[in-house]
């Protein structure tokens, strides 16, 4: 008879203690990167911008723009009304409009406040000494959060109200359809209780509230199912590699404060595939935008949630089929002993 393998000795003290002074300083190091160095290099990176007006007026007010190499992605449009759509439709950050008075320039401060600060600087810097810029904001930030500082604070909430949920539910033993319902009815209500705070009682959002409701819902949902996916697979481990994932690397990399090119590359285009980043975008576009350019953060975020569901149902099927085969181990020795004796 086979002897059964050796439990494997775990860790010495000193190494425990040898590992903990190692984790600490690079966790400090890689959360410093990712918040501090897409700060610290924020200028603006082929930034959708709009040149409107005939083209002898347009060509000299485009080329001034061009003159910040890489700065500015230009959209040329026939007149202002034109200029506006686009802003409206989200195409643009905003639009200069050529007109035989000078230069006028069109912001959204609804999109990004930082965004629409920038615009008016460069604009005014490249304008004829002592001339006023006139600036119309087309979509304008509620009176409520006119620097966007609320809509920019409700990412990390989210993302840790996701983690906390998926968390919850490894840690209780939730496993397979009980977890994912879990999952599902814990992020509607984050949702419910997050429209009523910024809509109904901060009135910083200004869409339909149930499309708000929706889409924080969903976004709480992308982060708890992908942290309960991951620990439904790899055990309580996945925890800490969903966290570090979400708040780690989705918050800062997410541009909602500010706009994702205005982040250096890649991090601008990396966050906008990660839940806070899709998130922060959806839920401007549906608040404030009549939900345009909706369409790709709304399948980023499912596709976040409906994989991380996924996981969760497999990782309960992997662990019923386990504890089947351990059952049966026993039944089967004694069957073989029998007919063996």
């Amino acid at each position: 008879m086979s002897s059964p393998s050796a439990t494997p000795a775990p860790p010495s003290p000193a190494r425990r203690m040898a590992a903990v002074a190692l984790l600490v300083p690079v966790l400090v190091a890689l959360a410093l990167w990712a918040f501090a160095w897409p700060g610290a290099r924020t200028a603006p990176r082929d930034l959708p911008l709009g040149v409107a007006g005939p083209a002898a007026a347009a060509a000299p007010v485009e080329q001034q723009l061009r003159s910040h190499k890489g700065a500015f992605e230009i959209h040329r449009y026939a007149d202002e009304a034109a200029a506006r759509a686009a802003i409206e439709d989200r195409a643009v950050y905003g639009a200069v409009v050529a007109t035989a008075q000078g230069p006028k320039l069109l912001t959204a401060t609804a999109a990004s406040p930082v965004v629409a600060q920038l615009l008016q600087q460069a604009v005014s810097a490249g304008a004829p000494k002592g001339t006023q810029v006139p600036t119309v904001d087309v979509v304008a930030a509620p009176a409520g959060d006119p620097r966007g500082a609320v809509l920019s604070s409700s990412v990390l909430p989210l993302a840790i109200a996701g983690v906390a949920g998926g968390s919850a539910v490894t840690l209780f033993g939730l496993r397979g359809w009980r977890a994912a319902g879990a999952l599902v009815v814990a992020a509607a209500l984050v949702g419910v209780v997050a429209a009523a705070l910024t809509h109904t009682w901060l009135g910083v959002l200004t869409g339909n509230w149930w499309d708000e409701a929706g889409v924080l819902g969903l976004s709480a949902l992308a982060v708890g199912g992908t942290v309960a996916g991951l620990a439904a697979l790899i055990g309580p481990a996945g925890i800490g590699v969903g966290a570090l994932l979400m708040v780690l690397l989705g918050n800062p990399f997410s541009g909602v404060s500010s706009a994702p090119q205005l982040l250096p590359e890649p991090v601008g285009r990396i966050g906008q595939f990660l839940p806070p980043g899709a998130g922060g975008t959806l839920l401007r576009s549906v608040s404030y935008f009549d939900g345009a350019r909706a369409m790709t953060p709304a399948i980023t975020l499912a596709a976040w949630a409906g994989l991380g569901l996924v996981c969760v149902l497999l990782g309960g099927l992997r662990r019923k089929r386990g504890a089947g085969e351990g059952a049966g181990e026993p039944a089967a020795r004694e069957a073989v002993a029998v007919a063996v004796g």
